[in-house]
């Protein structure tokens, strides 16, 4: 039998699809599905779903040959057997049509109400006004800049001072654009979750929040806080799945009065999601996701939009979505965009489920761990390296028996779970994902990235597949945007975000003047000190000097950066020995969110001390301590990555592809962490302070440029 088209119409609806078969001697129309394992696994829903296409398909049929009744067949295939099964039932034509009118209704309403919806939001958009008296310094120029952005449909590099109020100047102007250039939605994509908490608020400042006052300033729209799964799950002891978890159970039932619910409430931050999800016995996480259609607003993290599976991105291509793109903190996004398309694979882990897996799946977990040893003895790696580090080796491409295997595990793990879904433990599960985005990588594998292999001893390597050069990835991505903005205090020089982000060629350029003056910061530069890694022993007494005499000058609260935990320690430990007077705390590795708000308590209004911070760390950007809590900031390093095998690669590669390998690999990626570390002691227009740049090499002409245009910084 071969397929039919079949269509029909409801009230202007058109309905239309292909039945995988029609039997006219028997008249029976068949919907073929796939699966594996057992047939009684299959989730309700996904039956209740198969069911629905096929009566859909007969009511039209019915309708469109005269038809009084048809047979409906589903007919299921086990992909891994062969073995069909086969569920009819009859259908009587008027029970067809009823029911497919009553499907159509449904859609109908839900249609009517989103025009409705839209219709009322834009109406709305159009008179929404400055929720303040008058624009910051700058934040005016940056809200036009957007503006330009979203009505010529383009990228814009937008570098803009802290203090200006960016995050409301970027939403205020892509709003206001939303009606006029017809934008259907609008995603404010952040590095870490307080931007996402700065978003909510200007949201709400601009009256998005129903519980907003004045409630006169009312603006209809739809909100929605995306949050990762693990920071959203109610149950985390319980596998993901009908069978385990309560609010898995039964969730497609419960979907649509929880659907209809979070439309009606409309601000659904992360309290406001989880109260309806709640209230309706659903995962609080996937509401959001199934909500992330139906909003007009969405605050997320970058990977909503940029990571290879990214769900707005996905569901702007299917739905033709126009979007506004806003990214707040862009200067990161290269770093982590590196990190969406790499993946690595650790041999431990490995062994670890070697010896625990089911017996169906030791066979092709057995090839692979042969193909690790192969590979690691290939390799020549010792079972360590310098003292302190794996030993490590960047590969000429990757392994040729690597991919085979791994696909071959991956394999196994999918058919072994659809089969035996009791078995997906989280490592089990983990070693799939990372499997299958392994593969998916190796597959695109080219000169925008590189392979490398790392022995942490003996019966431990890690493979991975690292991204130099995120543009080939992100540039489609820019691509499916109707316009997008990266903004940033620290986004120059603007041809490496454009080179490494793919950005269009088209992409315009704005720098926003600061508000500050000179007069506000005093920075100095000791250029009488060394911090590189020969010099270190020999600048800690000079730089503790300068320390403890500019906390003579002006005590108060002061931040001081660091190259290393161990170079901090030092000096750390120097300094406590010869100021025992002059408090201090200090950053240590892998602080839990505790340690870190304990951290940043200690820096009070009325407090004095210094606290000692590793560059590019927890506490180089993202904070805020206006005023007396923070008067200044040593940077006791360039911040530049150390020159190891791998960043020597990175060089080469961006050399012989932009032709400024150093700048890009370490000069500018190091500056753009100074300057967000000094950035911290200037946060308002009234604020003073200092910042003391200790190296010789902050005096050279080269790195000097580089620094903000309205510092005046000074040789000490």
């Amino acid at each position: 039998m071969n397929e039919v088209p079949l269509a029909g119409y409801h009230r202007g609806l058109a309905v239309s699809g292909r039945a995988d078969g029609y039997d006219v001697r028997a008249n029976r129309l068949e919907e073929i599905k796939t699966h594996r394992g057992s047939l009684e696994r299959m989730a309700d829903n996904q039956r209740a779903l198969h069911w629905a296409q096929l009566k859909v398909y007969g009511a039209l049929l019915c309708a469109e040959r005269g038809l009084d009744a048809v047979e409906l067949a589903l007919v299921y295939l086990d992909v891994a057997s062969g073995h069909e099964t086969v569920l009819t039932e009859r259908g009587e034509a008027s029970e067809l049509q009823a029911w497919f009118a009553e499907q159509c209704e449904r859609f109908l309403a839900w249609a009517e109400q989103e025009v409705a919806h839209r219709e009322c939001r834009d109406a709305a958009l159009r008179t929404l006004g400055f929720p303040h008296g008058d624009f910051r310094p700058g934040q005016r120029d940056l809200a036009e800049g957007v503006y330009k952005a979203a009505a010529t449909g383009r990228c814009l590099l937008a570098q803009a001072p802290t203090g200006i109020g960016k995050t409301l100047g970027t939403l205020f102007p892509m709003l206001a654009a939303m009606p006029r250039q017809g934008l259907d939605r609008l995603a404010f994509l952040t590095m870490k979750t307080p931007g996402r908490r700065l978003a909510l608020e200007a949201l709400e400042t601009l009256g998005a929040d129903p519980a907003a006052e004045p409630s006169s300033r009312r603006v209809p729209l739809r909100v929605l806080e995306l949050i990762a799964r693990d920071k959203a799950c109610e149950h985390p002891d319980s596998a993901c799945h009908g069978d385990a978890c309560p609010l898995a159970a039964g969730f497609f039932d419960r979907l649509p009065k929880a659907r209809a619910a979070a439309v009606a409430q409309g601000w659904l931050d992360r309290d406001g999601l989880r109260e309806v999800a709640l209230a309706h016995g659903v995962c609080p996480y996937y509401l959001g996701q199934e909500m992330a259609r139906w909003c007009d607003i969405v605050v997320g993290d970058v990977n909503h939009w940029f990571d290879a599976n990214a769900l707005l991105h996905g569901l702007a291509r299917e739905n033709d979505w126009r979007v506004g793109l806003l990214v707040d903190e862009a200067h990161n996004l290269v770093g982590r965009a590196r990190g969406m398309y790499s993946a690595e694979l650790d041999q431990r882990r490995l062994g670890r489920l070697r010896r625990a897996a089911p017996g169906g799946l030791k066979r092709a977990l057995g090839r692979l761990a042969r193909q690790w040893h192969t590979e690691v003895r290939e390799a020549g790696l010792s079972d360590a390296g310098e003292p302190g580090r794996p030993a490590y080796r960047v590969l000429d491409g990757l392994p040729d028996g690597m991919s085979g295997a791994l696909q071959g595990v991956a394999a196994a793990i999918t058919d072994h779970l659809g089969e035996h879904p009791e078995d997906a433990s989280a490592e089990l599960q983990e070693l799939l994902f990372e499997t299958l985005a392994f593969t998916r990588l190796a597959e695109t594998f080219g000169e925008h990235s590189l392979c490398d292999l790392a022995r942490h001893g003996r019966g431990r390597a890690v493979l991975g597949i690292r991204n130099l050069v995120p543009a080939d990835f992100l540039a489609p991505r820019f691509a499916t945007a109707h316009a997008a903005v990266l903004f940033s205090a620290t986004l120059s020089p603007p041809g490496y975000h454009r080179d490494l982000l793919g950005l269009p060629a088209d992409a315009v350029w704005q720098s926003v003047p600061a508000p500050f003056t000179a007069e506000q910061l005093e920075v100095r530069i000791r250029s009488d000190i060394s911090t590189r890694l020969a010099d270190r022993p020999a600048s800690v007494a000079p730089i503790v000097a300068e320390m403890a005499a500019q906390f003579r000058r002006r005590p108060g609260n002061y931040l001081a950066f660091f190259s290393s935990f161990a170079y901090l320690a030092t000096v750390h430990e120097r300094f406590t020995l010869e100021r025992p007077d002059i408090p201090t705390w200090a950053q240590t590795r892998g602080m839990a969110e505790h340690e870190r708000e304990a951290f940043l308590a200690r820096f009070r209004l009325g407090g004095e001390g210094i606290g000692f911070a590793v560059l590019g760390g927890a506490f180089g950007e993202g904070i805020d301590l206006p005023g007396e809590r923070l008067v200044g900031a040593f940077v006791a390093t360039l911040g530049l990555p150390p020159a190891d095998a791998f960043n020597e690669v990175l060089k080469a590669r961006l050399t012989t592809r932009f032709g400024r390998g150093d700048d890009y690999a370490y000069r500018i990626p190091g500056l753009l962490k100074v300057v967000q570390a000094a950035g911290r002691v200037i946060r308002g227009p009234q604020d003073e302070g200092v910042v003391v740049l200790m190296d010789d090499r902050f005096a050279q002409p080269g790195v000097r440029e580089r620094l903000p245009e309205w510092w005046r910084p000074v040789r000490a």
